[in-house]
C-alpha cells in the first residue's frame, strides 16, 4: 500500500500540528493540550486511511470495461446523454463512500478525445440530479471498438475534483484518471447494447471488477 500524492500536503500540515502539540504537551502539563493531541492524532490516522492506495494487480483484458473506482453501483439505466453524444446511452453510476479508496481509474484503454470541467452544486451524490447539476468533470475515451464517457461528480462532502486527463492522450486500462476528495460518484455512459455485468447494489473494485463487456 502507498499514499496518494494528493494527500501529501494535508498529511504534512497535520504532522506539523502534531509535533507542535507534542512540544506543548512536553513543556506544559495541560489536559486540554493532551486532548487536542489525541484528537489531532485520530484525524491524522483517518487522513492516512482516506488517501491510501492499495497495491493491486490489473488484468487489462480486451473488450472489457472495468470499474473506474471502488464503491457501490447505484444506477443502471438507459438515459439521454446530453453533453457529448446527445443520444441514448446506458448509464452506470458507482457511489464512493468516505471509506472507499478514492483514486479514479480509466475503465478502458484508448485515446482521450474530450475533457471538460463543469462548476456546479454539491447535492448528495446519489441524487439523480447530481449527474448534471453538481460540480463535475467529463472525459471521453475511445478505441477502435468503443467510445465511452466517464464523469467524475462531486457530492455534498466532496469539494474537490482532480483530473489528470488531457485531450489526445493515449491511456491504458487502470491508469490513474484522477481523484475525488471525501466521497462522491463516477458515472459511465456506455453504448446501447453493451453487456452489463453488474447489478444495482454490486460492490466493485476500481480496475478489477468488470462493469460490462463489448
Amino acid at each position: 500500500m502507498k499514499l496518494h500524492k494528493e494527500g501529501y500536503k494535508s498529511l504534512r500540515n497535520e504532522i506539523i500540528i502534531l509535533l507542535f502539540l507534542a512540544l506543548l504537551s512536553y513543556f506544559f502539563n495541560n489536559k486540554i493540550i493532551e486532548i487536542l493531541f489525541v484528537i489531532s492524532l485520530l484525524i491524522f490516522l483517518i487522513t492516512v486511511y482516506f488517501f491510501r492506495v492499495p497495491s493491486r494487480f490489473f488484468a487489462r483484458k480486451e473488450n472489457v470495461i472495468y470499474a473506474p473506482c471502488d464503491g457501490k453501483v447505484v444506477v443502471i439505466e438507459e438515459t439521454l446523454e446530453k453533453e457529448f453524444y446527445k443520444n441514448k446511452r446506458i448509464q452506470i453510476s458507482v457511489f464512493m463512500s468516505p471509506l472507499n479508496v478514492h483514486n479514479n481509474l480509466y475503465p478502458i484503454s484508448g485515446k482521450v478525445t474530450y475533457t471538460k470541467y463543469h462548476p456546479g452544486n454539491f447535492l448528495f451524490a446519489w441524487m439523480p440530479k447530481a449527474s448534471t447539476k453538481n460540480e463535475r468533470n467529463t472525459i471521453v475515451i475511445e478505441n477502435n471498438k468503443i467510445s465511452i464517457l466517464c464523469r467524475q461528480i462531486a457530492g455534498a462532502l466532496a469539494r474537490r475534483i482532480i483530473s489528470y486527463s488531457k485531450p489526445n492522450e493515449i491511456i491504458n486500462t487502470a491508469d490513474e484518471l484522477g481523484f475525488i476528495k471525501f466521497g462522491s460518484r463516477v458515472d459511465l455512459f456506455l453504448p446501447i447494447g453493451t453487456k452489463v455485468e453488474v447489478k444495482i447494489g454490486s460492490k466493485v473494485t476500481g480496475g478489477q471488477s468488470i462493469i460490462a463487456k463489448y
